[in-house]
């Protein structure tokens, strides 16, 4: 029989109703009530990391998917970067969120699947720094020959330091060596090991920094791949040798140091040369040296032998100067004389015109001037004077005054 809409479901039960939202908490409260937190493993997709740090995913496999969403002070402890398509396991809680009605995983916790956590971290924080040029061979310094101060940051307990030590005390005990013990493993370790890194290249006292330590398990290394730690050996003053674990063992900080060197001994040798191979290098350069001098000053031998052949004495020299200087003197003196009788030939012949010009030598031949006084006007005819006028009358030798007694 078909029940009457707005009727109780059973007869004699009041009738009653529920809001959306009371339906919603209905379902939140029983979800959460009912169903422990739980492992669920599934690939992620729609990955999106809004400015509140809170990340939001879809959590898939081949035929279902569920939304999910990891708080951001909880995903703040993830020591790898989530991408969509990595596949992941998730800790965590179903629950509804009432305002949308969402089915949603709170994932607490997470892991990825397939490679281990930390090998992901590693190899996403490598790609990270090496975009960043932290690995460039280019900025990568040499180590300093023979450093008066040696920087060591590491742990104080364990042979590696003692290797160390031992290995400088064999080849040049007079280095100084400044140790900054750090711890090497654990939580704080990685800060520890920057600040060590960062205090040593401030301090002036080194010259290179030696940082590493003894061989272990990806987690038992995992300070030296810490961000913290490849920032620090990038940012020292002074270049840093890497010498974590053994041979086979790879870290960040092996990729950002300067150099890097397969054991912590290892380190030590590359800092620091044995004295005798130095001693016998000193004297291989110093036997070079001097045949290079005894071939140089040979050669200069032989160059100034052959000048001295080709240079004449400067007293023939000179001597044959004075004569040069002597017969240029003779000659000069000639051209200087010649010219002078040539001036006084040109000068007797013109003495010659003008005294024949002269009226000085008419008047040797007996004539006189006669000038009309007193204007001492020249007379050249006897038109221009009167009789009884005064005349001056100059002679070859001597004047006269005298009176016009007549005219012709």
């Amino acid at each position: 029989m078909k029940r009457e809409a707005g009727l109780p479901l059973f007869p004699g039960e009041p009738k009653s109703f529920l809001t959306v939202s009371e339906l919603n908490q209905l379902i939140k409260g029983t979800l959460e009530r009912e169903l422990d937190p739980f492992w669920v493993v599934g690939e992620i997709s729609n990955f999106r990391l809004p400015p509140s740090g809170h990340i939001y995913f879809t959590l898939k496999d081949n035929s279902s998917q569920v939304a999910a969403v990891m708080f951001r002070h909880q995903g703040q402890n993830l020591s790898f970067q989530l991408e969509n398509g990595m596949k992941v396991l998730c800790f965590g809680r179903v629950s509804l969120y009432p305002v949308r009605g969402d089915l949603q995983l709170y994932v607490e916790m997470m892991e990825p699947r397939g490679r281990g956590v930390l090998y992901l971290a590693f190899e996403q924080l490598k790609a990270k720094l090496d975009r960043e040029g932290l690995f460039a061979a280019e900025r990568k310094r040499p180590l300093p020959y023979l450093p008066r101060g040696i920087g060591i940051v590491t742990s104080l307990q364990g042979a590696v330091i003692r290797d160390m030590l031992r290995v400088f005390r064999d080849r040049f005990p007079a280095r100084r060596v400044v140790i900054r013990p750090a711890k090497v493993q654990g939580d704080g370790a990685a800060q520890d090991i920057a600040e060590g890194i960062a205090e040593l290249g401030r301090s002036g006292l080194v010259e290179v920094i030696i940082v590493g330590r003894g061989g272990g398990s990806l987690e038992d290394l995992w300070a030296f791949n810490e961000e913290v730690v490849a920032r620090a050996i990038f940012a020292s003053p002074v270049p840093v040798v890497s010498a974590v674990g053994h041979e086979v063992d790879f870290t960040i900080a092996d990729f950002v140091a300067d150099h890097r060197a397969p054991t912590p001994t290892a380190a030590a040798g590359a800092v620091i040369p044995r004295k005798d191979r130095v001693s016998e290098q000193i004297q291989r350069l110093g036997d070079r040296l001097c045949r290079i001098m005894a071939g140089r000053l040979q050669s200069e031998k032989e160059i100034h032998q052959a000048l001295r052949r080709r240079l004449i004495d400067p007293r023939r020299r000179l001597r044959d100067h004075q004569m040069r200087l002597d017969e240029l003197s003779i000659s000069l003196w000639r051209r200087f004389e010649d010219r002078v009788n040539a001036f006084r030939e040109r000068l007797r012949q013109t003495t010659s015109c003008l005294d024949a010009l002269s009226p000085l030598a008419v008047l040797q031949r007996g004539y006189s001037i006669a000038h009309k006084m007193p204007e001492e006007i020249l007379i050249k005819e006897s038109d221009a004077i009167e009789v009884g006028e005064v005349l001056r009358l100059t002679f070859a030798r001597g004047k006269a005054l005298c009176r016009v007694e007549g005219k012709e």
